[in-house]
């Protein structure tokens, strides 16, 4: 794979409470909009994600699990930003010790954000500490206009209103946004030029150019029965974003076959081989809900940053194989993956997004009340 100097990883930094993470959020929708490719990394023990900001509020605070620094947090993060694998936007904690410095380290540029001058002044000291190259830096004010008062060689001046859930997209989005495409400079078909020869396989699906075919800009369950018509059942390499139930599906689609996925910091995987136990492994949280149709399980991190390689020969509980199996839980695709493909012997197999978390969505199904693409209700669980 390229090297992790060929890609840059631009740190989002700031004192706590300054609207880091809401900025990130916007930047990444302003260069997704703009076909750039990148990947956030969320470089806090907090497990958040795009979900906590296109999920109601009361719901956010259910699922958000704020956990602690910790030397092997750290390592783990310095580590997958040194083997980056696309450019990066690193969204870090806002009161780092000199330890979790290590972690802006490994990046290569800054964009400092901060409500006073003097927070300004201490995250600017801290970037070139690290060795930074400073992009950009942002005081944040909650009401007041976006104003731009130097362009080169540092992006400075006012953006406003970074509120979780009605993220901005005002002139000061708009102008680092474009800064970071010139910096990201690397368009999808080069990425791809770079990546797809290092596929394990020889068939790949490009969830970009299998959304154009299918003439979507954003993927719906209904979509699911005519896109898995359209894949053959031969193994293959799934690429691009998309949500975890659409993965799900492709995978469960191709099964017994193998499957393999494009991680951002791993570069090409395959799913973990899990299986079912009486003992399930204490590297999840699991918790189990059991109705007349389904079993209903919720797995979470025990840990801030999952290991891919710990995860190998997971075990996960056993069910009742009569029922159907509702998956849950802020775990990544590769994770899920692995865990649906644990349950493939069962009736059917739904996947609960944090958007939309009062469904779960069919991605397996051998039982006609519960076709592909269909939603099974949750509404009646806490």
């Amino acid at each position: 794979m390229a090297s992790s100097s060929t890609f840059p990883a631009v740190m989002i930094g700031g004192p706590p409470h300054s609207g880091k993470s809401v900025l990130v959020y916007a930047l990444s929708r302003a260069l997704r909009a703009a076909n750039t490719t990148h990947y956030v990394l969320r470089a806090c023990p907090d497990g958040e994600g795009d979900w906590s900001h296109e999920t109601p509020e009361e719901r956010v605070r259910l699922l958000r699990q704020k956990g602690q620094f910790s030397s092997e947090f750290v390592e783990r993060v310095r580590c997958a930003i040194e083997r980056r694998h696309l450019p990066l936007l690193v969204d870090v904690g806002g009161k780092p010790t000199l330890e979790q410095e290590q972690i802006l380290r490994a990046c290569t540029h800054a964009v400092l954000l901060a409500a006073t001058p003097e927070g300004l002044a201490e995250w600017r000291e801290r970037a070139e500490r690290c060795g930074l190259i400073i992009i950009a830096e942002l005081q944040s004010v909650l009401h007041d206009e976006d104003r731009v008062d130097e362009k080169t060689p540092v992006l400075r001046g006012v953006i406003s209103k970074l509120e979780r859930q009605h993220p901005p997209h005002g002139l000061m989005v708009q102008t680092l946004s474009e800064r970071l495409r010139h910096l990201f400079a690397f368009s999808p078909e080069e990425l791809k030029e770079r990546l797809f020869p290092r596929a394990p396989t020889e068939f790949i699906v490009d969830l970009d150019r299998l959304a154009r075919s299918a003439g979507t800009t954003h993927w719906q369950p209904s979509d699911l029965s005519r896109i898995l018509r359209e894949i053959p059942l031969t193994t293959c390499s799934i690429y691009e974003r998309g949500p975890n139930w659409l993965y799900a599906a492709l995978a469960l689609h191709i099964a017994p076959e193998p499957v393999f996925l494009f991680n951002p910091l791993l570069g090409w995987v395959r799913p973990p081989s899990v299986v079912p136990g009486e003992q399930p492994s204490d590297l999840l949280q699991w918790k189990l809900q059991t109705t007349p149709a389904f079993t209903w399980v919720e797995a979470n991190p025990t840990q801030a940053y999952l290991d891919y390689d710990e995860m190998q020969q997971l075990v996960a509980p056993a069910l009742d194989p009569q029922r159907g199996v509702v998956l849950s839980g802020k775990l990544p695709h590769w994770l899920l993956i692995g865990l649906a493909l644990a349950y493939r012997q069962h009736p059917w197999i739904a996947v609960v997004q944090a958007q939309q978390y009062d469904n779960g969505i069919v991605v397996w199904s051998r039982d006609p009340q519960y076709p592909i693409g269909s939603l099974v209700p949750l509404s009646s669980f806490p």
